[in-house]
């Protein structure tokens, strides 16, 4: 007996176009299909809308907020001496501590009352080069409209040696819309980007560039359910057809 395919190729080969578009709604219409629409109980997922709009904050810690606590724990060592964060000094002290010498906050506008430091990456000349031992710099780059600028300026300020922790949103609901937020957000990554950008921008650097995520992380996600509400196993398996977060360690050349 000839295989299965064998059959659909005959098939397809002698039964016109028409015929087999109404085989395939009749199929449809009395679910006689091979895999029946309708047998994957999809419960609280069927809906048109995330379970929480905010990516899960209101229920607990984001599933994208624990892989990078998780990324910055695993490097926790290299956040020391004069470090810089955006926005406040939040991962500084939580994965720092008194390796830390001199924190530096850094926002893009006037009026936040922790920055140290005001500026546009794309263009900040004013900050002094080789001045950072350790930059932390989370979920921000895919919110910048010319990340390469960005990139130059953070591998500038950074000190020979010094380490960049960055983490950019992969599998992600947008985050920030033009006309809706003060800036809009115009990127999403993937490790294959990330490497390609990074050797631009940080030419000789040592790169540790990866992901975090499976399906199941990236729809519990997309659907906005915290990291509490599934098993760490869950969360921590990687597949990398599914980049949840994608990270990146890059470290300057002692000799730049």
């Amino acid at each position: 007996m000839p295989p299965h395919n064998t059959l659909m190729g005959i098939a397809k080969a002698i039964v016109p176009q028409g015929v087999r578009a109404w085989i395939v709604r009749m199929q449809k219409k009395y679910r006689l299909q091979t895999v029946r629409a309708g047998t994957v109980e999809f419960g609280h997922l069927r809906r048109l809308k995330p379970i929480s709009p905010i990516f899960g904050m209101d229920r607990g810690l984001p599933i994208d907020r624990y892989y990078i606590e998780r990324f910055l724990a695993a490097h926790a060592s290299d956040i020391k001496g004069r470090v810089l964060e955006l926005g406040d000094p939040f991962y500084i002290n939580k994965f720092g501590g008194d390796k830390v010498t001199q924190a530096d906050i850094l926002h893009y506008t006037d009026g936040n009352e922790q920055a140290t430091i005001v500026a546009d990456l794309t263009d900040a000349e004013h900050i002094p080069s080789n001045s950072f031992d350790c930059i932390i710099f989370t979920q921000t780059i895919q919110m910048i409209y010319e990340p390469k600028l960005a990139l130059h300026t953070l591998h500038r300020i950074l000190k020979p040696g010094g380490v960049l922790l960055l983490t950019s949103a992969g599998i992600a609901k947008i985050g920030r819309r033009l006309g809706r937020d003060d800036w809009g957000e115009y990127w999403h990554f993937t490790t294959q980007s990330a490497e390609a950008i990074f050797k631009e921008t940080f030419p000789g650097a040592g790169l540790d560039i990866s992901s975090c995520g499976n399906v199941f992380a990236a729809t519990c996600f997309l659907h906005g359910l915290a990291s509490e509400e599934i098993s760490e196993d869950e969360l921590d398996h990687r597949d990398p057809d599914f980049e949840v977060l994608v990270t990146v360690r890059a470290q300057k050349t002692s000799e730049a």
